[in-house]
């Protein structure tokens, strides 16, 4: 079990190829070796994950705004029922204490016309 060499040998490229292939050694050792090196490539991932979060985050305010304005609405139409129901109870109300008052008015006048008719009667002789 030996243990891979980083050296590759590679007699048969030409100088450009050499560069490229160590340049690309290089850069897969940094990688592997170096963790201080591979932090940025983790801080971009981070990012994005933040990024999801703050997409959840949006997504979790803008339903809870939608939540509250369809409450307030929802809240303002029961409002305006009862509002209507108190107006339309004051207009019966109205409309009840009118007759009350106008019955009463009848019966008084019907006491006075009782009190006449037994005024007359007694006047007259009648008794019973």
């Amino acid at each position: 079990m030996e243990r891979p060499s980083l050296e590759i040998n590679l007699p048969d490229t030409q100088e450009e190829g050499k560069l490229y292939v160590v340049d690309s050694l290089n850069n897969l050792n940094k990688l592997n070796i170096c963790p201080d090196r591979s932090q940025p490539v983790l801080d971009e991932e981070d990012t994005t994950g933040g990024t999801g979060e703050n997409t959840a985050g949006r997504r979790n305010q803008c339903l809870f705004f939608i939540t509250f304005i369809l409450t307030l609405i929802v809240s303002l139409a029961l409002l305006s029922f009862v509002i209507f129901l108190i107006i339309q109870t004051r207009n019966k109300m109205d409309q009840i204490s009118s007759r009350l008052i106008s019955e009463k008015k009848n019966i008084e006048e019907l006491k006075k016309m009782n009190n006449m008719i037994l005024k007359h009667l007694n006047q007259s002789g009648i008794k019973e």
